[in-house]
């Protein structure tokens, strides 16, 4: 297959290479790991802006930065060792973590489309834009560090089950210690990029208000239109970020149902063979292959996070929007 997830596993044996020549190749191995991952972080650059907006411009920074490290010590502190120890005694159940993972970006992803097909808004991260104060600063640095664990677990067992893979595949073995520095180095460089773009959405607009202050006229309109573009930007983060999901977590489950330890091909068969047939077309079967691939995940996606979204309605005591959000959570 060469969309989704099963594209990272495409790479395998190069990356099994590079990770194993040297401390440099660990660089190289981690920056193509993160590319192929960076999809399941798309909805964290995508909701993070909204935790800042309406505090103090000076802080906005600020509150970034500690969200970021607070992404990083969720990474190298608590996920890493994790996956680790499974990676080495029980291998098979870092498939069941992705499939959960995978799960939960597929509810998320269908909560936010069924809530605005019902005409709700989305008051998931309303409460800490507009409060205030050290108490409020406090409360929204630790809801967007718990936003992103479970996004920056996808990333970390994404990455090592390329490794493992390449293992099993290739009987390449890249080494516990060659591991742990290639995915040390996957979460310092998705932490980086990820929350440096962050940092340059939240500040486009005072960049835009500085520059229309300016007397040089052409100053003033690149100023105006980056103050009018950016609840665009953001608007069009959030559609990217629901779609992003829907892909990646109906992969994580497409893949995961036809690895260890369910081996099922019922779903996997019929996506594979449909992606075979239209990668067969002349001269743009690999991009229709590759759409085909990502349309079936987000179906999927979208499928399962609404039968979960409907079983949890069913199920939880029935409260306002942002209190049944938060329940499910």
């Amino acid at each position: 297959m060469a969309g989704g997830l099963v594209g990272l596993l495409d790479d395998v044996a190069a990356l099994a290479k590079l990770a194993a020549a040297s401390i440099d190749d660990v660089g190289v191995a981690a920056a193509k790991s993160s590319a192929k991952a960076a999809g399941v972080v798309i909805d964290d650059a995508a909701v993070t802006p909204a935790y800042v907006q309406g505090l103090a411009a000076d802080r906005e920074l600020p509150i970034i930065k500690k969200i970021a490290m607070g992404s990083l010590k969720n990474k190298l502190v608590f996920i890493l060792p994790v996956i680790l120890l499974l990676d080495r005694y029980a291998p098979t159940v870092i498939n069941i973590i992705l499939m959960f993972g995978g799960a939960f970006l597929c509810y998320e992803g269908a909560h936010k489309i069924i809530h605005k097909l019902q005409g709700h808004e989305d008051k998931d991260h309303g409460a800490p834009a507009v409060l205030q104060g050290p108490e409020a600063e406090k409360k929204t640095i630790s809801g967007a560090i718990r936003t992103d664990f479970i996004l920056s677990a996808e990333i970390m067992v994404l990455s090592l089950k390329a490794f493992q893979d390449t293992n099993e595949e290739t009987g390449v073995d890249i080494g516990f210690i060659q591991t742990a520095f290639t995915l040390a180095a996957v979460a310092l460089l998705i932490t980086a990029v990820v929350y440096g773009a962050v940092g340059l959405i939240v500040k486009m607009d005072d960049v835009g208000l500085a520059m229309a202050r300016r007397d040089d006229e052409q100053s003033q309109k690149v100023g105006e239109a980056l103050v009018k573009g950016m609840p665009l930007v953001l608007k069009w983060l959030t559609i990217i970020g629901t779609a992003a999901m829907l892909w990646v977590g109906g992969h994580i489950i497409l893949a995961g149902t036809h690895d260890d330890p369910f081996n099922w091909d019922g779903l996997y068969g019929p996506v594979h063979d449909f992606e075979e047939w239209l990668g067969g077309v002349s001269g743009i079967g690999g991009l229709l292959g590759w759409l085909g691939n990502t349309g079936a995940s987000a179906i999927i996606g979208f499928i399962v996070g609404s039968i979960i979204f409907f079983v949890l309605g069913a199920v939880l005591p029935k409260k306002d929007d942002h209190g049944e959000h938060a329940a499910s959570h």
